[in-house]
């Protein structure tokens, strides 16, 4: 499968520093000379993940999983790595040569027909919202008071009958498989071509940069379903986008995101001067989600609907906005079930005061336990005391702590010293029980080596030299290829990173970073686990001189309790004469090594 240059793929690489990339999803705090911060791909409550500037590579010491940016791109967003490549040149304005003959390339061909067939079929159900054929789309945007402005940032329009669409895509030159890729018609068990959406108001789904890569539908009458979306295909996965944000990021949403279920929702707000607010397609916000969130703003107010549904899903975001380090708001909404209803009934000021008394998630989440509980009940009451010292329990920053124990205390007449002697208790036993789940962590972790069949003290040797290769100095590679074989390397991932770093150097590529690409993910995450290590190397050649004696003991010693077992063995004189002179010599050259 063809692919970039390692030139270009280089060139890509050292235009993206890696701090920044992973800032984009994870938040990292500065220790030392590298970034910390919660891993995303596993589950952690103290930062194991670390991302060094200097050898601009990631490691979590939790999961094990590692890599540069690319392999971060790659498993954070679920891409392939021309497709890694591909993005990173697009945020660092570099002009990549196209890929012929590759299965990559023949997909972002296919993709970027998708995106030509959606944007024909956006502009093309907007201008039908305007023709005799739309009487019932456009009273049903005249009854929901959308201005013409409005219809046009959001291109809404109307979709015709039975085949009209894919008649239209057909006369523009598109083919079968672009077409029914973009999910805008399907193709039934006769072998007719059916238009997914018909006789519905039409909101085109742009992706933050403005591309039309998919299509929500709703009818105008009493129907079902209500709303139809498009399926996932070559330009679209719905957990990856927000609906409204290219349309948002034309005014200043950095101080603060609405986040909001539904399209009418968006776009009745924005009609009426509320700009920085999106849609997460789906009441369950997902991760990437979450990270768009993160980039885009410093505060994310959730808006979701009052009913069951909304308030499961509030409960999901928090949780991945929280792991995320954003500032989350929760909007208290009464008098309406979702915010296209309040805003059209109680007007503009009254939506926006709402959205500036937005509450804490502590807040949020104490109103949910009081909704189900009868406070005046003495059971009740002790329930609430616990569940409240549990919330403020989890809570790192003991100013936050105190504001909130002061609060609660006064709002429902409980004592602050029993919140305090409930928080401390559980404080204690989740340290406890953190220390007992590390020291766990820690034996699970001194068993594992025994599986690799090798001691601790040669997995060690092996690390480090596998790390001085890793620094790509050729001079230090011809030293260590004249003592060690790659066949040396015992244990068996390193044996098989060790043989490919030869080869390569061998070749004459000392650009450690172009081998990633070509090793397991096993593999990849052993190289940065030992590219993570401090090994506390001063002198390169030094470090290789006695590493290599190291070894040279250890096959004189294999070689000395061989003879000895060949000794007892052998009843041959002039045999056990020759192997007496070999030993001596082992002994004395033994007795030579420091």
């Amino acid at each position: 499968m063809a692919r970039y240059s390692d030139e270009i793929i280089e060139e890509v690489r050292q235009t993206n520093d890696i701090v920044d990339i992973i800032s984009q999803y994870v938040h990292l705090k500065r220790s030392g000379r590298n970034y910390f911060g919660l891993c995303p791909f596993h589950n952690e409550k103290s930062p194991s993940f670390s991302v060094s500037p200097d050898k601009q590579i990631f490691h979590c010491f939790g999961c094990g999983v590692g890599g540069n940016v690319f392999t971060f791109l790659m498993k954070i967003e679920g891409i392939s790595f021309v497709e890694a490549v591909q993005n990173l040149a697009e945020r660092s304005n570099i002009n990549l040569p196209t890929l012929s003959n590759s299965g990559d390339s023949i997909k972002e061909e296919l993709k970027a027909k998708v995106y030509k067939v959606n944007e024909f079929a956006a502009e093309y159900y907007h201008q039908n919202l305007y023709g005799k054929q739309a009487k019932i789309a456009q009273e049903y945007v005249k009854q929901r008071k959308l201005s013409n402005e409005t219809l046009k940032a959001f291109k809404i329009g109307f979709s015709g009958k039975f085949d009209e669409l894919y008649k239209n895509l057909t006369k523009q030159g598109f083919k079968e498989q672009e077409i029914l890729e973009s999910g805008l018609v399907n193709k039934n068990e006769n072998g007719k071509y059916i238009d997914r959406y018909r006789n519905r108001l039409m909101f085109p789904i742009c992706d933050a940069r403005g591309k039309v890569i998919a299509f929500g539908g709703r009818v105008l009458d009493d129907s079902k379903p209500k709303y139809i979306n498009s399926p996932e295909n070559v330009v679209y996965s719905k957990g990856r986008h927000l609906f409204g944000l290219n349309v948002a990021k034309k005014y200043d949403i950095k101080k603060r995101l609405l986040i909001v279920e539904g399209y009418m929702d968006v776009i009745s707000l924005h009609q009426r001067g509320i700009h920085n607010v999106v849609a997460s397609l789906g009441t369950a916000l997902t991760q990437q989600q979450g990270y768009l969130l993160r980039n885009n703003t410093q505060q994310v107010i959730l808006s979701y609907d009052s009913d069951e549904a909304g308030q499961a899903a509030k409960v999901r975001a928090m949780e991945i906005l929280s792991n995320m380090g954003c500032d989350i708001r929760v909007l208290q909404m009464e008098g309406a079930k979702d915010p296209d209803e309040y805003i059209i009934k109680y007007g503009n000021a009254r939506f926006t005061n709402l959205v500036d008394k937005a509450i804490s998630v502590i807040e949020f989440k104490v109103k949910l336990l009081k909704q189900n509980l009868n406070l005046e009940n003495v059971n009740d009451k002790i329930k609430f005391l616990n569940e409240i010292a549990k919330l403020i329990s989890k809570i790192d920053n003991n100013i936050e702590r105190e504001v909130y124990i002061e609060k609660i205390a006064n709002e429902y007449e409980i004592s602050k010293e029993a919140i305090y002697a409930e928080v401390n208790k559980l404080t204690y036993s989740q340290t406890n029980s953190e220390k007992i789940l590390e020291k766990s962590n820690l034996i699970r972790k001194t068993v594992e080596p025994k599986k690799r069949k090798i001691s601790d003290a040669l997995l060690k040797r092996e690390n480090t030299i596998l790390s001085i290769l890793l620094t790509g100095n050729l001079n230090l590679y011809k030293i260590i290829k004249q003592n060690l074989k790659k066949e040396d390397f015992k244990d068996e991932i390193n044996n098989k990173i060790a043989k490919k770093l030869y080869e390569e150097f061998e070749k004459g590529n000392s650009n450690i970073n172009s081998v990633l690409y070509d090793l397991s993910e096993e593999q990849q995450n052993r190289i940065t686990e030992i590219m993570a290590q401090d090994y506390g190397i001063e002198d390169m050649e030094k470090a290789i001189d006695d590493i290599l004696q190291g070894y040279q003991k250890d096959k004189l010693q294999d070689r000395k309790y061989e003879i000895l077992e060949q000794m007892e063995e052998t009843k041959d004189i002039e045999e056990k004469r020759k192997l007496e002179k070999e030993l001596n010599d082992i002994i004395i050259n033994l007795a030579k090594i420091k």
